[in-house]
């Protein structure tokens, strides 16, 4: 079975499935990228918008794009993320962000480390 995305939750009684890792901002495979921060610059109107931006740009700067946040700090963090994808490698990823509708695309960035991590075995 391939690894899915699972939505964290904060409610009384919710447990983190067995072997799945939470991939939170305050872990090391947080997005940086924050809903606040994209609409606080322009670049979206809404939270959806926002969230699609943050996922966008979590995207390209694992991928080597420095237009989006660039410098020491930034190499260091996505040195550390990409590092850490064989970790991740057909495990479950635990995030917030709302699991999409069917058939929809998946807007958080723990699907884009799913993608990445699982990938790379290929």
């Amino acid at each position: 079975m391939s690894p899915v995305r699972i939505q964290r939750r904060r409610t009384k009684g919710w447990r983190k499935p067995e072997g799945a890792v939470v991939v939170t901002r305050p872990s090391r495979f947080g997005n940086p990228f924050t809903i606040k921060g994209a609409i606080e610059w322009g670049g979206a109107e809404t939270t959806e918008q926002a969230r699609e931006l943050c996922t966008t740009a979590f995207r390209q700067w694992l991928r080597g794009n420095r237009d989006w946040w660039m410098g020491d700090k930034a190499d260091a963090t996505r040195d550390r993320i990409l590092a850490g994808l064989p970790e991740l490698r057909g495990r479950n990823l635990a995030c917030y962000c709302p699991l999409p509708e069917p058939g929809q695309p998946d807007h958080c960035h723990a699907a884009v480390l799913l993608e990445m991590a699982n990938q790379e075995a290929r």
